[in-house]
């Protein structure tokens, strides 16, 4: 396997794409290309999270995809730096919304992976977009702005080299608008904390209007243009409420987009992986939920005709 980071923009060292590519073998049919794979950590657009990055990645590898890791512009630089700022008495950080600065992050990373998949061996017309909660509205973001005026008008290239082939979306927050229902999915001053960093970091304020949510809310872009997509949550997610994702699943069958959810019945945010190889807690290893890998995989090897 060869690994190596790419940084993505020169003003911003922390933005780099990490890859994982299978080696090229005559054991392996030598010159077969292979799909891939982009994983989208969560993190609540304030950092990436390394449970949902490189031990994601290795799972794809191990079922013989080229696997990258997207480490994408964030509110803050770390997980430390994160957990100062969470902190109750901690100063609200001022600034601009640092989206759509990720989307574009993960669009020059789709542009990266096409433009090298000869020499990468990619199969440039099987790439799979994996995001976990705040990485999973990023991939849906992907999905429904490659063919828009947005990245158009940054990148000044065809759409179709930004479209992902299939979407992995595991406890995204689609419709922002939900929580503006009266819907509470979290409780004390922590939680009231984070939730405003998070709106700080996508809106640029932590009191975002109505037109705000719905501006950033992917549901309301579904179209036929949209590509496939796997959807899995748990239905007692209380961070980030199910019903993003019966939105979203709602929101492609009206426009015939093929998809295939899984609501698993009971389990917290953030699970990865479930098992002891992204578990930072007994909390986060559930063998029900573990599922979803198998399932997943073996959706993607129906798109991908593999």
């Amino acid at each position: 396997m060869r690994t190596d980071r790419i940084q993505l923009w020169d003003h911003d060292e922390h933005v780099s794409l990490h890859t994982y590519l299978m080696d090229v073998s005559a054991e392996f049919n030598s010159g077969r290309k292979r799909p891939a794979v982009i994983v989208c950590p969560g993190g609540a657009y304030l950092f990436t999270s390394d449970r949902e990055a490189e031990q994601v990645a290795v799972r794809f590898a191990a079922q013989g995809y080229h696997a990258f890791v997207l480490r994408y512009t964030t509110r803050f630089r770390s997980r430390e730096e994160f957990g100062v700022a969470v902190q109750p008495d901690a100063p609200q950080p001022d600034g601009d919304a640092d989206f759509p600065e990720p989307l574009y992050d993960l669009a020059k990373a789709m542009l990266i992976i096409r433009q090298n998949a000869e020499e990468w061996f990619v199969d440039p017309d099987r790439i799979a977009v994996c995001g976990f909660s705040a990485g999973g509205h990023l991939a849906a973001s992907l999905g429904v702005h490659w063919n828009g005026e947005l990245l158009r008008n940054q990148f000044k290239v065809d759409g179709e080299l930004f479209k992902p082939n299939t979407m992995i979306l595991a406890y995204a927050p689609t419709d922002f608008t939900i929580q503006e229902e009266g819907e509470t999915t979290g409780t004390g001053v922590a939680y009231n904390k984070l939730r405003d960093l998070a709106r700080s970091a996508m809106f640029g304020t932590a009191e975002a209007s109505l037109e705000q949510l719905k501006e950033h809310s992917v549901v309301h872009l579904v179209s036929a243009d949209t590509p496939p997509a796997f959807i899995w949550h748990t239905a007692d997610d209380r961070i980030v409420d199910v019903r993003h994702a019966l939105a979203f699943s709602t929101a492609l069958a009206q426009h015939r987009v093929p998809f295939e959810l899984h609501v698993f019945e009971s389990g917290p945010h953030g699970l990865s992986l479930c098992d002891e190889s992204t578990a930072s807690d007994s909390s986060q290893i559930n063998p029900d939920c573990r599922a979803w890998v198998d399932l997943a995989m073996r959706w993607l090897r129906r798109q991908f005709g593999t």
